[in-house]
């Protein structure tokens, strides 16, 4: 048997036993170490599997992400996810549709002070969701607008899924981090558009909610210091090149810190909370990253990506057609699986492929970040469908329901970022 057929039969086992309930990096880390086995020998497998350890877990640039998890953590218990609520909701709650906005808008805003999802729809589920319970508004759009809203955590800076993409890849996290600016705001605009076009046409999806005085407006920004803060401190230094990723991660944990202690929201349970909850996504992320690197050892000795990079090139159609098809593949790929580990999976077959063809890859990464909230919110394994789902006790089949409009929306975003690729490298192109 040779050995792409060898790889490629070791892809759908370990897919499949992912499928079946084993753990992603179990499943695919087995299969690399018995793959590599079985291609090299037990010598040179146990050789990948020790150094593969080291390499993966070692790497100076994953430091960044546990700093933004903790940098998350700090910030949601020190009140600044419902402080963005409340202004956001006192400025826009009073239109057709304007607390769905609201929990969008917020949504925007606390995703440039976390770098995961998961906490975004966890804590407007809980803070935004009972508001448009008291509304009467559709439970449909209403989940579909949390779990939307959250997957800006993943493109807004900071993000750790643009951090697994830079380390894969060796491109840079600072320019990632930059150029998911502006398509995340515009993704932001295109939910608010939807929620707004759809509460016009049928006011009982969404009506109208409390009048606010200009008085009561103006007052709520007080409570936003805290985002604006840790916005500039972060997005600012990266920037205009201040500090790095990883400096930008501590540099923000202790923002975050401060901003706690000085809102008088440090107590013991918070602050082991935080710690706690850190130590335990760090866990889980390096034990992903040092199983699907693994198996991506194997698949890479295996030539399975080489013989599909050449098969892709020798088509006779565009390279932004042969692109556009490796994009649709992660439609139904990211149905079984989270955003990590899609990217960890598929850039040994991919990233050749962007560069033999010269696109540039911090605009594919952005489109791959794209992508991935797409499997945040896309049945059946959706993450961030079941962290509502779990937070508002809507029935999982009307959260799967009120979500599919947004990820037609995620779709629209894809084609006009293919279209336009200057959204996501002017602002990189402008860095020092």
């Amino acid at each position: 048997m040779s050995p792409p057929i060898i790889g490629l039969i070791g892809f759908i086992v370990a897919l499949s036993l992912t499928l079946l309930g084993m753990p992603l990096a179990i499943s695919f880390g087995t299969m690399g170490f018995i793959g590599i086995i079985l291609l090299r020998g037990f010598e040179p497998g146990l050789t990948t599997l020790a150094s593969g350890a080291y390499i993966s877990m070692a790497n100076y640039n994953l430091c960044a992400a546990p700093l933004f998890v903790l940098m998350g953590e700090f910030a949601y218990y020190s009140g600044i996810s419902g402080d963005l609520f409340t202004t956001s909701y006192r400025w826009f709650g009073r239109l057709p549709g304007g607390l769905a906005s609201a929990t969008t808008l917020a949504c925007t805003a606390f995703a440039a002070c976390t770098g995961t999802s998961v906490a975004g729809a966890a804590t407007m589920g809980v803070i935004a969701f009972p508001e448009m319970e008291r509304f009467n508004y559709d439970r449909r759009l209403a989940t579909g607008c949390i779990a939307a809203g959250g997957t800006l955590g993943i493109l807004i800076p900071p993000s750790i899924v643009f951090i697994i993409y830079g380390v894969v890849t060796e491109t840079s996290i600072g320019d990632l981090f930059i150029a998911g600016v502006f398509p995340g705001l515009m993704l932001s605009v295109f939910f608010i558009a939807l929620i707004s076009f759809r509460c016009k046409r049928n006011p009982k999806l969404g009506p109208a909610g409390e009048h606010f005085s200009l008085k009561e407006k103006f007052a709520s920004l007080r409570g936003t210091w805290g985002m604006l803060l840790l916005l500039l401190l972060i997005i600012g230094g990266l920037y205009f090149g201040v500090f790095t990723p990883s400096e930008a991660g501590g540099v923000g944990a202790f923002g975050a810190f401060v901003i706690m202690v000085a809102r008088g929201r440090l107590t013991k349970t918070s602050l082991f909370s935080s710690i706690r909850e850190t130590t335990r996504m760090t866990a889980f992320l390096l034990l992903v990253v040092f199983g699907v690197q693994l198996f991506s050892s194997f698949i890479t000795v295996s030539g399975f990506p080489q013989m599909i990079a050449g098969w892709l090139t020798d088509l006779p159609i565009p390279p932004l057609a042969i692109l556009g098809l490796i994009c649709c593949f992660y439609i139904p790929l990211g149905m079984t699986m989270d955003a990590v580990p899609m990217i960890l999976l598929t850039m040994p077959f991919v990233f050749p492929i962007v560069q033999g063809f010269g696109f540039d890859p911090v605009w594919f990464g952005v489109v791959v970040c794209v992508l991935g909230e797409m499997a945040l919110i896309t049945p059946p394994v959706g993450m961030n469908m079941y962290v509502v789902q779990g937070v508002t006790k809507v029935p999982i089949q009307d959260v799967a329901l009120g979500i599919m409009p947004f990820a037609l929306v995620l779709l629209l975003g894809v084609a006009i970022l293919f279209a336009f690729p200057q959204i996501s490298l002017f602002l990189p192109g402008t860095m020092n």
